[in-house]
């Protein structure tokens, strides 16, 4: 894990599906066991930060400062996150009413990331600017993603915080009220015997949200440091394919394909031949059960087939 170059396994929290808690402690041996906190179920990111705080500030430690990374964001040059991150860390230490997020430096119009427009410079130190952040933008389509490009003056959102435990629990006091009680609740019984019990009854309940929806884009006192980053958020086929080839017109393969004249695809087979004549950017996809072909650059669509395999009950599909 990255983190370990900056922090003690003891400082390191994980939170994850209870599903995957045995594969995680299997990946990671020398972590302490009670900071593989569980989640009972998936409710966006929201309540993950929401439990994460819970149990750091339920241990004593409300007046740390915690960061808030993906395990499968794909970074090519972590050395810059890390004196990023550094700087943020020396930042917060005076400013602690702050959130600060950090913002990719785009090199390409994607319209599968949201984007923050930066404003105006608060420090510039080491290398390392942090800037207000002036807005966010949801996933656009992908005219206005070159536009943001052209202007220089966006970010991809790379969902990566850094703040003070007690400045985000009360963010989610003052905008997401349902989630900061039964973070409450949690929090009352973390050293207890009845955290399981607790957690197994608040978690669920909690609303099913991003913390960059519920607080990032409503709180004022929000700051982003850009970074040039070799960083691929590897949530799409897409992303997956750009973060294993080169460049753009290289295929990734697995299984049997054979190739004429195709460009740029991502073929993923299990046990039959897939043959591709003249095409290009595409996604192809196929499992025992199901084949997926889409267009590389709507390959974020794909949740909507989730949803509807969910909606029309052919769940054995997903």
């Amino acid at each position: 894990m990255r983190m370990r170059e900056i922090a003690q396994p003891e400082d390191i929290f994980v939170v994850t599906n209870r599903e995957y808690i045995s594969e995680v402690e299997k990946e990671i041996l020398e972590f302490p066991k009670q900071n593989i906190l569980a989640e009972p179920v998936g409710r966006s990111t929201g309540p993950s930060v929401a439990l994460a705080s819970a149990v750091i500030a339920g241990r004593g430690h409300e007046d740390e400062i915690m960061g808030v990374f993906a395990a499968d964001h794909f970074i090519e040059n972590p050395q810059v996150l890390l004196s990023a991150i550094q700087e943020g860390e020396k930042f917060l230490k005076t400013n602690d009413k702050y959130l600060i997020t950090f913002g990719i430096s785009p090199t390409a119009p994607e319209t599968g990331y949201g984007y923050i427009e930066k404003g105006g410079m608060l420090k510039n130190g080491k290398g390392v600017n942090i800037c207000r952040a002036r807005r966010f933008v949801e996933k656009p389509d992908y005219e206005t993603a070159r536009e943001y490009l052209k202007s220089g003056k966006f970010l991809w959102n790379s969902g990566m915080f850094l703040w003070k435990v007690r400045t985000i629990i009360g963010k989610f006091e003052k905008y997401v009220p349902d989630i900061y009680t039964r973070l409450g609740e949690i929090r009352k019984v973390v050293n207890s015997k009845k955290y399981e019990e607790v957690l197994d009854k608040e978690f669920p309940k909690m609303d099913k949200i991003s913390v960059d929806y519920a607080i990032l884009e409503n709180e004022p006192d929000v700051l982003v440091i850009p970074l040039k980053l070799s960083w691929n958020d590897v949530g799409s086929w897409t992303s997956l394919k750009n973060a294993l080839t080169a460049n753009g017109k290289e295929n990734f393969v697995k299984g049997e394909h054979i190739n004429f004249g195709g460009e740029n695809l991502m073929v993923y087979g299990s046990n039959k031949l897939i043959a591709t004549i003249a095409v290009k950017d595409l996604i192809i996809v196929d499992t025992e059960d199901a084949i997926l072909i889409c267009d590389r650059k709507k390959s974020q669509l794909v949740s909507d087939v989730v949803k509807k395999l969910e909606e029309t009950g052919k769940i054995q599909h997903l």
